[in-house]
């Protein structure tokens, strides 16, 4: 197979030089250019439209990272926009007092997530996780918290621990997704000092390959947080207005006491929400603090408000679910016909990743940057270290042009001598 044409990308070298100068690495976090195959994947963008990213170079890919999950449609709603845009236009959305809409808001997700009897509002998943465990301490009077998966950069979570106090994480005990043994372990072990336990309901460890829960892994921490009188927590950032309306408590029918929700809940805009029995989230009401000049402001509630309209209106989800399980289905044809590639497919249809299976030397971290440079060449936006979105603005023609773009990056390894 021959090996694709390395993309012009010389106005995002030039401007990642010009941002060293003036940002921290230029850029931050998990956007920094070794997150992706560097030298191989643009570093800015210029603009997006439906499921079509476009970068400062002129260079278009279908994208399938959907700015790290928010986008559930497609980019530049217009319905949503010119929402936002009246927003702004007849009322304004910067007040020291709330503006009604955050109780409609309110009382539509309290009508669809079914762990949700009260609601708080507030900016990104960081906050809605940092909450969540502030309430369950504050409520249990409790301190250890259990956790499993990626739950933000706050300092009792954040991977990289630089400039954080061991203190300030020492009370958080980590478990694998699908360990339930681990997990009865740390509760027995710490029963008397647990206050949660969070856990994402889809497992979506960095750089790991998306799993399913397995032998009624909910429903058992479930059970064994009632029996100790532990908070559980489902951190749905990612798979709520994703794997249902409801999120994945509703697709799996385990409800957990409180829940985080944020990304695809505004289809861009910035929100996210702690919901869940209303005992701990009145903690909120004097014992627990929460305030921010920006979490009232209303724009992020007409967006979400739209978008969820949008969604039950049009069978988004639906939609999402028939487009991610006609591309699982070719992948799946696709990587069983290249067995020798070691890749590896993984997750549910609107959230599927491929890696590739360790090994002693390895050499399955060459097969993957061979693998995602000559997808990026082949202007397929997928991430090689972070599981990918599915949206509603994905095409037929996008699905077939991926599969294929699929099949002939792995036709390149399998005859690549390693």
């Amino acid at each position: 197979m021959k090996n694709a044409e390395k993309l012009n990308l010389i106005k995002s070298f030039e401007e990642f030089e010009r941002g060293k100068r003036l940002i921290p690495g230029g850029v931050l976090g998990i956007r920094r250019p070794y997150n992706f195959v560097e030298g191989e994947y643009p570093i800015y963008f210029d603009h997006g439209k439906g499921a079509k990213v476009f970068d400062i170079d002129g260079n278009e890919y279908i994208d399938y990272l959907a700015a790290y999950g928010p986008i559930i449609i497609g980019y530049r709603e217009e319905e949503i926009d010119e929402a936002v845009i009246k927003q702004i236009r007849d009322k304004g959305f910067c007040f020291s007092l709330s503006q009604k809409i955050q109780n409609d808001l309110a009382e539509k997700i309290i009508s669809l997530i079914p762990s949700a009897e009260k609601a708080i509002f507030v900016k990104t998943g960081s906050d809605a996780t940092t909450l969540a465990i502030r309430l369950a301490r504050a409520y249990t009077k409790k301190t250890k918290i259990a956790r499993c998966g990626y739950h933000g950069w706050h300092d009792w979570c954040v991977e990289v621990k630089g400039g954080i106090p061991k203190k300030l994480y020492e009370d958080i005990l980590e478990f694998e997704y699908n360990d339930y043994d681990a997990v009865e372990k740390i509760v027995i072990e710490n029963k008397d000092d647990l206050a949660a336990i969070i856990v994402t309901p889809v497992g979506h460890s960095l750089a790991k390959p998306v799993e399913e829960p397995k032998n009624d892994f909910l429903n058992k921490i479930r059970k064994l947080t009632e029996k100790y009188g532990v908070v559980l927590i489902f951190d749905e950032i990612r798979s709520g207005f994703r794997v249902s309306i409801g999120g994945a408590q509703k697709y799996y029918n385990v409800i957990p006491d409180l829940s985080v929700f944020g990304k695809a809940m505004a289809n861009g805009y910035a929100i996210s929400v702690v919901v869940g029995k209303k005992e701990i989230m009145n903690m909120a009401e004097k014992e627990v603090f929460v305030s921010s000049t920006f979490f009232p402001n209303s724009l992020s509630y007409v967006a979400s408000i739209k978008t969820i309209e949008i969604i039950e209106r049009d069978n988004i989800i639906q939609k999402v679910w028939e487009k991610g399980k006609k591309l699982l289905d070719g992948l799946k044809e696709v990587i069983s016909k290249y067995k020798e590639s070691q890749a590896h497919l993984s997750g549910i249809p609107p959230m599927p990743y491929i890696t590739f299976n360790k090994d002693e030397k390895g050499i399955y971290k060459l097969k993957r940057t061979d693998f995602y440079t000559q997808l990026i060449r082949r202007r397929v936006f997928m991430q090689p270290y972070h599981h990918g979105y599915v949206m509603a603005r994905h095409t037929e023609e996008d699905i077939e042009y991926t599969i294929n773009s699929v099949r002939e990056a792995l036709e390149f390894i399998c005859e690549k001598k390693y």
